[in-house]
């Protein structure tokens, strides 16, 4: 071979491989572990819950009042305080839109309704299921758990649970499934009004205690208000929802550690 054309091959050779060493060289040989160091957090696998404070690594997923817990109601400390939990949810608020996020089926709120709690306003931000319930009432889960989650102005954080068991059908969750299905990813604008007033939630029992968010980051210092008696809806709305969000969308439960639960009569 004639040795100038060898020179050029050689050449040639070393500015084609270059690229390959210098990016192996910066992030590793193995292409399956740089992207293993990029989990997302699921809820089966190996990014289930019980892997979340290894994935998201600046999380509280391992903190001391997590949730959501297994509330045993004879432990509970009873209590009465007027007024601490007032509703404002009226006919006329608006939702926004609803998306599957992948975790979950979300319906986000344009401003109106909101709660006093505690003396301090929380405005409703969304709504978001999980199947079957995360929270247990002496040992039982429910078919579903609705979170409505509100923040103050402050950045605090009162979601209210709602436990839902198969029954007759609700008028509500009818409106609500009427924009379903939708698709891992995709996001529907609505801008319709819905009357949550009808789910009657100030004449229902509930308890309360000091928690988190129960997916990552697992944020604690959140105001959990679970509802005593469950709200109805049909098999069918159950599984409607069930067949538009990923299998078993719930986090374990979580140890109470010396927390009080009361409960509001």
């Amino acid at each position: 071979m004639n040795s100038k054309l060898f020179t050029v091959l050689l050449l040639f050779i070393a500015l084609i491989t270059f690229p390959f060493h210098q990016y192996a060289n910066q992030h590793g040989s193995h292409g399956a572990e740089n992207y293993n160091s990029k989990k997302h957090w699921s809820y089966s696998g190996e990014t289930a819950p019980e892997r979340w404070s290894e994935i998201e690594k600046q999380s509280d997923c391992n903190g001391k009042q997590q949730s959501p817990i297994n509330i045993i109601h004879i432990n509970s400390d009873s209590t009465h305080v007027k007024d601490e939990l007032q509703f404002e949810y009226a006919p006329t608020t608006l939702i926004n839109d609803v998306e599957n996020n992948g975790h979950s089926i979300q319906f986000d709120f344009e401003k109106g309704d909101y709660i006093n709690y505690k003396n301090e306003r929380y405005c409703l931000k969304q709504i978001h299921f999980h199947e079957p319930s995360e929270h247990k009432i002496d040992g039982v889960t429910y078919p579903i758990e609705i979170h409505f989650v509100h923040t103050s102005s402050t950045g605090k954080i009162t979601v209210l649970a709602l436990l839902g068991k198969e029954g007759q059908e609700s008028e509500l969750f009818e409106f609500l499934e009427s924009f379903l299905p939708l698709e891992a990813g995709a996001k529907k604008e609505i801008h319709q009004e819905v009357d949550l007033s009808s789910l009657l939630l100030e004449n229902r029992h509930y308890y309360s205690y000091g928690g988190s968010l129960t997916t990552p980051p697992c944020s604690e210092s959140v105001n959990w208000i679970v509802f005593k008696e469950p709200i109805i809806l049909s098999v069918d709305e159950v599984l409607k929802l069930k067949n538009n969000m990923p299998l078993n969308n719930y986090r374990n439960e979580q140890p109470l550690n010396n927390r009080v639960v009361h409960y509001h009569i």
